[in-house]
């Protein structure tokens, strides 16, 4: 029987020390049954039976686990707190770098290429300490699972949840931080010149013209209400008749500014001696009518899908 032992023993080299000696004796007479059951059957036991009945059982570590399975990081009672938490702040995190980045990137301190390079860098950089923070927190708040089992989640009320509605119903949050970085980075383009110095004014340059840009202006209001709504998408996470009008009209405004900012004539304001060679000026003014005209087709697309999906729900 030096095959059992050597499987038990290995078995209690998955466990813990003050859990070894009471699975091992109980595994050994798990297996001492099947061999015993199987010598009658057969009338006597080689290595190669007894190899077979241990094989079966299966490995080592996969036998202890069953007896002790392995408590992971975060403890399972913690996950949904641990995964809203890190996309609410990865989510703050990148809105925050956006403001930043876009800032510099106005002031003329480095090109389009340097931006998006300090968004991912900086992002990067910030996102893996707050996931390292995050997690090293809800782990150690997982060592004690006898407190992870009373929270607030014992007090839910069955009447508190809400309708059960259709799957397209639920706000993912990847959704709502992009339409807010979306709309902060629109902010920040449109009022940039609010922080500048006179310096850096001095030395920065603005794609669109002046006509372009007063009606920039005149659809900041509409940026604001996109924030208020991302909050409310937020605090809700669930879509409701009067969230989808509100998000018909806002993408509705939002398709008729882009339409009328890419009807403005001229739209850019370009020094020729740069482009001379390379593009005329018509040809990118035609670009840049082109470019807003797609773009105006991605809101536009919103106020499909939620008018559809308004005419479902009602």
């Amino acid at each position: 029987m030096e095959l059992v032992k050597r499987y038990i023993a290995a078995v209690q080299r998955e466990l813990p020390e003050v859990k070894r000696d009471e699975i091992g004796r109980e595994l050994n007479a798990n297996i001492m049954d099947q061999l015993d059951m199987l010598s009658e059957q057969q009338g006597g036991l080689a290595d190669t039976d007894i190899a077979a009945v241990l094989k079966q059982m299966g490995h080592p570590r996969e036998v202890a686990q069953q007896f002790v399975p392995p408590q992971p990081l975060i403890s399972l009672h913690y996950m949904p707190v641990y995964r809203y938490t890190l996309f609410m702040v990865l989510g703050i995190l990148f809105v925050l770098q956006i403001v930043g980045s876009t800032s510099a990137w106005l002031a003329g301190d480095f090109g389009l290429l340097l931006y998006l390079k300090s968004v991912a860098s900086g992002f990067l950089k910030d996102g893996c300490f707050a996931f390292t923070a995050i997690t090293i927190t809800f782990a150690l708040m997982s060592v004690d699972t006898a407190k992870a089992t009373t929270s607030q989640n014992d007090n839910w009320q069955p009447q508190q949840l809400p309708d059960a509605g259709h799957s397209w119903q639920h706000i993912s949050l990847q959704d709502i931080f992009t339409d807010l970085a979306t709309y902060v980075f629109l902010l920040i383009v449109i009022w940039y010149p609010l922080w500048l110095s006179p310096e850096q004014l001095a030395n920065s340059s603005f794609l669109f013209t002046d006509n372009a840009h007063q009606l920039l202006k005149w659809a900041s209001p509409l940026a604001l209400l996109g924030i208020a709504s991302s909050l409310w998408q937020l605090r809700k996470r669930f879509w409701s008749q009067t969230m989808l009008l509100g998000n018909i009209v806002l993408n509705g405004a939002f398709v008729a500014v882009i339409l009328m900012l890419a009807a403005s004539d001229p739209l850019l304001k370009l020094e020729p001696e740069v482009w001379q060679g390379v593009l005329q000026l018509e040809q990118l003014e035609r670009v840049a009518v082109t470019g807003l005209v797609i773009t105006a087709m991605f809101p536009l697309w919103e106020v499909v899908r939620d008018i559809l999906r308004l005419r479902k729900l009602a």
